[in-house]
């Protein structure tokens, strides 16, 4: 195996912006994938597995390569060059390589891989939250779940194709998929692939979005016809598949306090024919209040910390801290009593978080209920999704119906 220098400095460019600049891993690969038009599949690939890969290791890796933050473009070439060795790569006798200890780099990989904090590439902090909440054992499972690669998951637009139709699409573009049994709307690609560039995805036939995300609308129990809101809609995953669900008849509000995101949901309901959304910015507290017991459902997808994505988002490893994790639960909170009057008498409410930590899913339900507003709530069932038994993203989601 060869390393080809233009795509190793790019690797090198744009760990710098990740952990130098604090600039967003899936951002950064995505400019560097636009850098030389020349660039095969194969290097692309390269590219972009490469600088997610050493994100996600990246307490280990530096701790083998002897550097600390912030890092000098020196300490990102010996970062690099424990990945490379790692990997199996011969180094080429460029200067950047030389004094490389190769054997010196596979024992301090044993010998840290027995500890777990470094074995896992984790923040000391993370590692106890983990072990606090979830129990050593689960959350050692759950970590190392964590650091698999996702899988491409695709969620099927009903409006426009079913399953069937969308895999023998996909097969004509050479991308095989497979059907996941329990997710009726779901392909999962059999080998990594760039299906935002087919036909398909542009036809709008489909969207990409993890299994355990496709479980949220349909716990929810959406139905044509009805008025359902999506209180935290962002760019809208969960919004489209539900709109899906509800065969664009009855009314889904989708609102969130960022327009630019509502705006890409615009664009993204324009490709999947979806017209049933109305668009609604929470500038203030009259937007909730004048919808006050007028839905039959209310999804509220809470902001969280994202500790049941981490294998999407390695980065977050990095980016979080512990306060944020302190100030989101007062955030969930409050957003749970808030947007809950929005549930009419003999309605449901779902309450989602891609959170494994339980003092952010059933302990804030749990207080829910105990509320002025939570106790004409009867709680339904919740599911607790965790990677390392799903294979997928962990998730949690609770459903509860008002009284009539």
């Amino acid at each position: 195996m060869r390393l080809h220098r233009n795509l190793v400095f790019t690797v090198i460019d744009s760990l710098n912006f990740i952990f130098n600049e604090g600039e967003y891993a899936d951002k950064v690969v995505a400019k560097a994938l636009k850098k030389d038009k020349r660039w095969g599949s194969h290097d692309r690939k390269f590219v972009a597995e490469t600088i997610y890969e050493i994100v996600r290791w990246k307490r280990l890796y530096a701790e083998i390569a002897e550097v600390k933050e912030p890092y000098t473009r020196d300490n990102l070439w010996r970062i690099f060059a424990v990945w490379a060795v790692l990997r199996g790569y011969n180094l080429p006798d460029w200067k950047y390589f030389e004094e490389t200890p190769v054997r010196r780099i596979k024992g301090r990989f044993d010998e840290l891989s027995k500890i777990r904090k470094f074995r896992e590439s984790i923040p000391d902090w993370m590692d106890e939250l983990g072990v606090k909440e979830l129990g050593e054992k689960k959350w050692e499972k759950e970590l190392a779940a964590q650091n698999e690669q996702a899988k491409v998951i695709l969620r099927v637009n009903t409006l426009k194709t079913t399953k069937e139709q969308l895999r023998a699409i996909l097969m004509d573009s050479n991308i095989e998929t497979e059907f996941l049994k329990q997710y009726p709307d779901a392909l999962v690609l059999t080998e990594r692939a760039n299906v935002f560039l087919t036909q398909a995805f542009k036809d709008g036939l489909f969207e990409v979005q993890d299994a355990s995300s496709q479980l949220v609308a349909r716990f929810l129990d959406v139905a044509p016809g009805m008025r359902v809101v999506d209180t935290c809609a962002g760019a809208g995953g969960k919004t489209l598949h539900m709109a899906s669900i509800m065969e664009n008849k009855g009314q889904l509000i989708a609102m969130d306090i960022y327009e630019s995101k509502l705006k890409q949901l615009k664009l993204r309901a324009k490709r999947n024919s979806v017209f049933n959304i109305d668009y609604r910015v929470i500038e203030s507290t009259k937007v909730i209040k004048k919808l006050h017991e007028k839905a039959d459902r209310v999804l509220i997808d809470a902001p969280c910390s994202g500790l049941g994505v981490l294998k999407r988002n390695p980065d977050s490893k990095w980016k979080l801290q512990p306060e944020f994790i302190d100030n989101i639960k007062k955030t969930q909170r409050e957003v749970l009593e808030n947007y809950s009057k929005m549930v009419k008498p003999g309605g449901k409410l779902v309450y989602a978080t891609c959170s494994v930590l339980p003092s952010e899913n059933e302990e804030q339900v749990k207080h829910f209920l105990t509320t002025e507003i939570g106790k004409e709530f009867t709680f339904v069932k919740d599911n607790k999704v965790l990677a390392s038994d799903s294979g997928f993203d962990g998730f949690y989601m609770a459903l509860m119906e008002r009284k009539k």
